[in-house]
């Protein structure tokens, strides 16, 4: 691949031009042959591993700016990270190209809304590949997912291989991380969604417009002739609509406010939701074994996403009946206990707000609710995350994953924002212990919503990754409870 040609505006310093077969981010990853893109960090210079990777074979490198004294090539472009992720397209041989691509940003529902859409195509036998925070997919094989959104080059070969493996449609999350670090360039969506958008990853964008305006970006990467969907019932959302170009469709979904695709007749309940979905003066009966009024809401954005692609409202009625389950969004454990107990992976305001609200409608009794929040993130959403808590009958807050910093200082920043509520929470360090504490005080009619990690199999504690799951630990007490009665059973 010729960069003169691929970067026409590009310089060079040393040649005339560099041919390009492989690109590397990472120094570690160089071999003889390769490119080096000279990524600018959020915390350390990256120039500093240029030695690393020309003694790994490197022969060029893709710079911002001229580096002195370098025995090799160098391009130099004006966005290296967009430059990086379109030749790591161009290289895997553009495959977002023979696919229909899907990418779904958003604060909250991004996993669920993609879920969805992969169960409804695959549903009318449309192979569909997936990458989001669960799992990435290749329509052959899944494998844990590392990032919400994958780096720019194993994002392109995941893409690769769900071309290779005969997949037509790929449903992808994509995070404001990665909208904000180009990892899309060079990748064309068929459509572009946006759920909503409220206070997260502060830490990184600073405030609430730096952090909108990147998701707004997803417009960007829709094709010429995409759609772009937009919540309605999201004041960002409609925002975005100036966003969206004259030759594309602009679709929108919403429950409260106008929209093209929206619910009437809702029914909730623990064992999930019956609505009608209505667009363009057509109605179907949907039922779905999520649960809450903001999964109707989900599929909702799924349902425009698909119409979007061609599909009739009978199609995605009968696909998205065909989710069991979203591992870890509003999850039911049940071991035959008489209390419901539903796992959830709300680790902002809004989300556990949302939540919580959702289990008051359908629970006829108490609800209990076990949370926390991360260490070394945006500090600024914790008091918000206590005040959102407030709203369960019963609150205890505990450890989340706080990394590098004392959980309690964590727990007491959460629970100010109860306080303010005029809540008093119950504060556990261990989480394992918070939640026992919670299902040994659950009452018959009770739920407990143990929210913050969801799918999540591991806890982050200092520098550690430590095994633990929240459902793990819900069976396992469900096991040992059973266990000592069965002991007190005389023979």
């Amino acid at each position: 691949m010729s960069l003169r040609a691929l970067f026409p505006s590009a310089s060079f310093v040393d040649c005339a031009d560099i041919c390009a077969t492989s690109i590397q981010s990472d120094s570690r990853r160089c071999e003889s042959g390769d490119i080096f893109a000279v990524i600018p960090g959020t915390r350390e210079n990256a120039e500093q591993y240029i030695p690393e990777a020309l003694r790994n074979g490197a022969k060029a490198i893709l710079t911002g700016h001229p580096v002195v004294d370098l025995p090799v090539s160098q391009c130099i472009v004006t966005d290296v990270r967009k430059a990086y992720a379109v030749l790591c397209a161009e290289i895997a041989g553009r495959p977002a190209r023979h696919l229909q691509a899907v990418g779904v940003t958003g604060t909250n529902g991004k996993t669920t809304v993609t879920w969805l859409v992969r169960a409804i195509l695959q549903n009318t036998e449309r192979r569909t590949g997936l990458l989001g925070t669960v799992e990435y997919h290749d329509g052959v094989s899944a494998c844990p997912a590392s990032l919400t959104t994958p780096d720019a080059s194993e994002l392109s070969q995941l893409l690769s291989k769900m071309v290779k493996n005969d997949v037509t449609h790929a449903v992808m999350e994509v995070s404001s991380h990665a909208l904000d670090q180009s990892r899309l360039a060079g990748i064309d969506l068929s459509v572009g969604v946006v759920t909503n958008v409220t206070q997260d990853h502060f830490d990184y964008h600073q405030n609430r417009e730096n952090y909108a305006a990147c998701k707004a970006k997803i417009v960007q990467h829709v094709k010429q002739n995409g759609t772009v969907v937009l919540n309605s019932d999201d004041s960002a959302c409609r925002s975005f609509a100036s966003e969206v170009k004259v030759t594309q469709t602009l679709l929108t979904y919403g429950i409260h406010n106008r929209a093209d695709v929206t619910a009437e007749q809702i029914q909730e309940s623990t064992s999930g939701v019956a609505f009608d979905v209505l667009f363009d003066g057509s109605r179907v009966p949907v039922r779905t074994s999520l649960i809450g009024m903001h999964n109707v809401s989900n599929c909702l954005a799924a349902a425009a996403v698909c119409l979007a692609l061609g599909l009739s409202l009978t199609e995605i009625a009968e696909g998205i009946q065909s989710l069991g389950c979203v591992p870890g969004r509003m999850e039911q454990v049940n071991c035959g206990q008489p209390y419901t107990v539903l796992i959830d992976y709300a680790h902002t305001d809004d989300a556990l707000c949302h939540v919580i609200r959702s289990a008051k409608e359908v629970c006829p009794s108490r609800v209990l609710c076990v949370f926390g929040a991360g260490g070394d993130r945006d500090n600024s959403k914790r008091g918000l995350l206590g005040m959102a808590g407030s709203e369960a009958d019963q609150v205890i807050i505990t450890s989340d994953n706080p990394r590098s910093e004392d959980p309690m200082q964590i727990i007491e920043m959460v629970a100010e924002g109860c306080r303010t509520k005029g809540v008093l929470p119950e504060l556990i360090v261990d989480r394992k212990e918070a939640i026992y504490r919670a299902l040994k005080e659950a009452q018959p009619g009770d739920l407990v919503l143990i929210a913050g990690k969801g799918h999540e199999c591991e806890q982050i504690i200092g520098d550690q990754k430590i095994p633990f799951s929240d459902r793990l630990v819900v069976e396992n007490y469900f096991s040992n409870s059973l266990s000592e009665n069965s002991a007190k059973i005389p023979a």
